[in-house]
């Protein structure tokens, strides 16, 4: 299981991650399931690693020049 997400990509993916979650636990939503739905994008942008990216044969990842 090589990396397939990049850079800016995992950054936006984190942010967004905690956003939904923060949203959630602020109590500002009625009970919803946008917190668990943040958990999504911030493992896979803390992992580097995203399911559909592999399934479709994606990345955002630089790839190594020798």
């Amino acid at each position: 299981m090589g990396k397939n997400v990049g850079g800016i990509d995992r950054i936006v993916r984190v942010v967004i991650g905690l956003a939904l979650i923060a949203w959630e636990l602020s109590g500002t939503s009625a009970i919803s399931p946008w917190g668990w739905i943040g958990v999504v994008p911030l493992a896979t942008g803390l992992i580097g690693w995203c399911p559909p990216y592999a399934i479709f044969g994606m990345s955002t990842c630089k790839t190594k020049t020798s």
